[in-house]
């Protein structure tokens, strides 16, 4: 039986189109299984495994916020440095609507609209990060400084214990 071939998706052809060396990493997905689920299929630590998070101020104007999968964002602290009263998640539906992916599948790279992007400072101290390559059940691994000439987001210090 022949090995899967990865999907080609608006991630991975962004990708492509910036010359980003990247290596596909396919698993078995599992609804509800979030980065704790991907991290042990891949046998990496889900430290090093980043979710893409759609959220949205009280204005309902969409961003990414892109954060390690043990941790947590603090969406006060999150609302307090964008000058904003709130931000919450989007719902599904909705975080589908803007990303162009289905939750548990987005990625930040090829979104359907653009949205500003929040990254957790300290994922750009990583050799490597496991990211969504815009589909359930496939990460690709990058160097993050790669992710950021591309995303250009705004570090931040937002992240809480999971």
């Amino acid at each position: 039986m022949s090995k899967p071939r990865p999907p080609v998706t608006p991630a991975v052809r962004t990708l492509r189109n910036h010359d980003i060396r990247f290596d596909d990493h396919l698993y078995d997905y599992e609804e509800k299984g979030g980065t704790s689920h991907s991290a042990k299929s891949l046998g990496v630590d889900e430290h090093l495994v980043i979710k893409t998070l759609i959220m949205e101020n009280e204005h309902h104007e969409p961003l990414i916020v892109l954060m390690h999968g043990d941790r947590q964002v603090s969406t006060k602290e999150l609302a307090r440095m964008l000058g904003v009263k709130s931000i919450q998640p989007c719902a599904p539906e909705v975080a589908n609507r803007h990303s162009g992916y289905l939750v548990g599948g987005t990625s930040p790279l090829g979104t359907r609209h653009p949205m500003p992007v929040y990254i957790e400072a300290s994922i750009l101290e990583l050799p490597r990060i496991y990211l969504n390559g815009g589909k359930r059940g496939y990460l690709v691994s990058l160097d993050p400084q790669d992710l950021a000439r591309v995303l250009k987001p705004t570090p931040v210090h937002v992240a809480i214990e999971g």
